[in-house]
């Protein structure tokens, strides 16, 4: 299976040109550029321009989670979401899909950096909760956050992962790790049977 990952549009989602051919496309959240001063009807309208457009794509299977930016899909329910999505694209949230055999989980939640934002939550037990639903048996885990020490330092040098989730992913151990939240370490990088991959295409820090 050939997955082609991206994370971290922030509204810029219609300058993405010639995406390359893929089994499945994996979205990591942060699709929108919203704070908590935006006003709700400008946060729906980008939210759905980029439902509009991931939606349209010419890929067989499509998977996306929101991030710390994506109030919109905060204020509604997993299945809300997937009622308005065609019958290849899902949307995941503490949640997993099987496809083609390959089993997906994705979660957007974050610890708190800063200011609290969508889907964010303190670390320690709060974090964990979500973590601990992730199934033994998923192949591609998907997060927006990324777990501590592993492609997460920010430009000032420090690293905001979530310990608890690399607790988790070291107890799954699955094929894949796939991430972004902090755009300045995007990238790859494998540890142990696990390739975790930070896919941020947004250069501005907006975390």
């Amino acid at each position: 299976m050939k997955i082609l990952f991206l994370s971290d549009t922030h509204t810029q989602h219609r300058q993405l040109k010639n995406l390359p051919d893929a089994d499945v496309l994996v979205h990591g959240g942060d699709v929108s550029a919203m704070d908590f001063k935006t006003p709700a009807a400008a946060a729906e309208q980008n939210t759905q321009d980029f439902i509009e457009w991931f939606s349209s794509l010419n890929y067989k299977h499509k998977i996306f989670i929101a991030g710390n930016h994506d109030l919109y899909f905060a204020s509604k329910t997993r299945a809300e979401i997937q009622q308005t999505l065609p019958e290849n694209t899902y949307y995941l949230c503490d949640s997993s899909v099987e496809i083609e055999g390959v089993n997906f989980w994705g979660s957007p939640y974050s610890p708190v950096f800063h200011n609290f934002w969508a889907f964010n939550e303190e670390r320690g037990a709060k974090m964990a909760r979500h973590w601990a639903l992730i199934t033994e048996n998923t192949d591609v885990l998907l997060t927006h956050c990324p777990p501590f020490g592993i492609l997460d330092k920010t430009e000032n040098g420090e690293h905001i992962g979530c310990a608890d989730l690399l607790k988790a992913v070291q107890k799954i151990q699955p094929k894949l790790h796939l991430f972004g939240h902090v755009h300045e370490s995007y990238g790859i990088k494998q540890q142990g049977k696990t390739i975790f991959v930070n896919g941020s295409v947004a250069v501005k820090r907006l975390m």
